[in-house]
């Protein structure tokens, strides 16, 4: 699960998924802007249809916080 999470960020943010490890920080070591979270929120529902809510997102932070989160909720 992990190694498919990181191949979906990095083809959606367009980032080497070499530099993405679970602790990768995606606001600071990644510098998204809130468009490419979007984008990220976007990509990973439609992958794995399930919807990310708005109060969530505080709650996915690193790599590893999303591998956790797909692991929990998808169906």
């Amino acid at each position: 699960m992990k190694q498919e999470v990181i191949d979906l960020i990095s083809k959606t943010l367009e980032i080497n998924p070499n530099d993405l490890k679970s602790d990768t920080d995606l606001a600071r070591d990644l510098d998204i802007e809130s468009i490419d979270l979007v984008d990220l929120v976007t990509a990973f529902e439609d992958k794995y249809n399930f919807e990310i809510p708005d109060n969530e997102l505080k709650n996915l932070q690193t790599v590893g916080d999303i591998v956790a989160y797909v692991e929990k909720h998808q169906k």
